[in-house]
């Protein structure tokens, strides 16, 4: 028998932005039940964390480094032949997305038999040139609901894409884009072929930026005090990016009611799209599938809101590297857990063996079915009518991570352990290391303390291997390269090539 599989995919949610994982302000009930029901990943990451990276990433099962994408560039288009949906399709099932692909061309399906399309306010695809049905489906279904005008648009209450500035969402509930995304995918629940099986991907874009959840929603935070933030010793290793007077800064210190506004707005996007998956999670069970299917939640990446002074995304920072990663199924047992270090590469050969589907060779993601265990030790034991996968492997778990993005020009290369965490700015050489058993909300850069000399030098070696021969030229002579400069990315938008002045270019290479 072969299981239905749902992918639920949020944008910019952080891992610790739980109620179970502790958090002192959001709320997410729904969520917290539905994990309790099946596996939660503890050391969940995405390696390039901001959206086009880190969903090709999700889509191919690649590392950046081989997918090419190490940096945010829009209009690139999509390259990669093998991809999830593909191969859910290749093995005859129904494929479906609604929501946010941020993909290009807009419309490329990936495997996709159809997709209802909204990326939010995607600058590239925004010319007036052309009409909004090419590239938004929400917002031409929104003008033409009713007390809409063919003008109607998510922009008409002036909050930015990517600004802290948070204010409640103005229209009717059921019109914001979380609702149409949960109202979309029951309706194909509907029209799907019911001898099938099916694989979609519900995809949101909140709680990315706009910060405008429904008022009920941005109320309950506005109510509660906003709670501090972590503010490491190494926070002027990002000086030269500060900037207090922009709302969309990457580093900044904001007004304390700022940021509790800013917060109230996040945190309730959260809550909203908690609601909404009540919603969906109900349906399904009375369609009758919801027993047999699949269900995975997790996010492209996270948000440091405010955290050791940055906000945004595109950091090796927990905030904003640490994603969720919550997986309920036939076999999966109820409050499991995976506790080694996983990344979105990851999650393809997962759903491919969560539905018997061979796991393609060549990707650099493994499932992590093998690794779930409950409190007694039990581990996933997929049902006896279910076809058996072939292409996983019984090899070690990675022992290193490695994550590689490029902001604002510079270069933040990190590797994480199992218990620690090593980064390196290519600008400037600044290292640091985290003891993230002891720290693990990255207070203090023990990269000189007594003792870790040795643990420093070995991750260090580690970012070396990845590093070598790579044409960005960050290692020379066998060791890291520090060059200033602003690094910049290829025509083709798929890795940096090379530094501006003072730094030598580098030539361009596949990669």
């Amino acid at each position: 028998m072969q299981r239905n599989v749902i992918l639920i995919c949020t944008d910019q949610w952080r891992g610790d932005a739980f109620s179970m994982e502790g958090h002192p302000t959001v709320r997410t009930p729904y969520l917290d039940e539905f994990a309790d029901h099946g596996m939660r990943a503890a050391h969940m990451y995405t390696s390039a964390p901001t959206c086009v990276p880190a969903r090709m990433t999700m889509f191919t099962g690649l590392a950046p480094a081989h997918h090419g994408r190490v940096g945010y560039q829009d209009g690139i288009p999509f390259d990669i032949q093998t991809t999830l949906p593909g191969e859910f399709r290749k093995a005859g099932y129904q494929t479906m997305a609604v929501g946010k692909m941020h993909f290009y061309p807009e419309r490329v399906r990936l495997g996709f038999d159809d997709v209802l399309l909204h990326d939010g306010y995607l600058h590239f695809s925004r010319g007036r040139i052309r009409n909004s049905d090419w590239y938004d489906d929400y917002l031409t279904w929104l003008r033409g609901q009713a007390g809409e005008t063919a003008v109607s648009d998510y922009l008409d209450d002036g909050l930015h894409c990517n600004s802290m500035i948070a204010r409640p969402w103005p229209l009717e509930e059921r019109l914001h884009p979380t609702s149409w995304a949960v109202t979309k995918a029951i309706e194909w629940l509907y029209r799907r072929d019911p001898t099938r099986p099916f694989f979609l991907y519900l995809s949101f874009h909140r709680p990315h930026p706009p910060y405008d959840p429904p008022k009920w929603a941005f109320d309950q935070y506005m109510d509660l005090p906003s709670h501090p933030v972590p503010v490491g010793d190494w926070v002027d290793d990002y000086a030269p990016w500060r900037n207090d007077k922009r709302p969309d800064s990457k580093v900044a210190v904001y007004p304390e009611y700022d940021m509790h506004r800013a917060q109230a707005g996040y945190y309730g996007n959260m809550s909203h799209i908690d609601a909404q998956l009540e919603r969906f999670f109900e349906v399904l069970g009375e369609f009758g599938v919801k027993e047999e299917t699949y269900i995975a939640f997790t996010a492209d990446h996270g948000e440091m809101m405010g955290d050791h002074n940055m906000w945004r995304k595109g950091y090796p920072y927990e905030g904003s590297s640490r994603i969720p990663f919550f997986l309920v199924g036939p076999g999966v047992p109820e409050q499991s857990t995976i506790n080694e270090v996983v990344e979105l590469r990851d999650l393809m050969p997962t759903l491919l063996e969560c539905a018997g589907l061979d796991i393609p060779e060549g990707l650099d993601g493994r499932s992590v079915l093998p690794l779930i265990h409950d409190e007694h030790g039990t581990t996933v034991h997929l049902p006896e009518d279910q076809p058996r996968s072939t292409g996983t492997t019984e090899e070690p778990w990675r022992e290193y991570l490695h994550g590689d993005h490029t902001v604002n020009g510079w270069s933040l290369q990190w590797v994480r352990s199992a218990r620690y965490k090593y980064v390196w700015i290519s600008a400037t050489g600044a290292e640091q290391l985290f003891d993230m058993e002891k720290d693990p909300q990255e207070l203090h850069n023990c990269i000189h303390d007594p003792g870790m000399k040795d643990i420093a030098e070995e991750h260090r070696q580690q970012l070396i291997r990845f590093l070598e021969g790579r044409e960005e030229g960050f290692v020379v002579d066998g060791k890291l390269h520090t060059a200033p400069g602003i690094l910049k990315l290829d025509f083709a938008g798929k890795h940096p090539v090379g530094i501006e002045h003072p730094a030598p270019v580098y030539g361009v290479a596949a990669p």
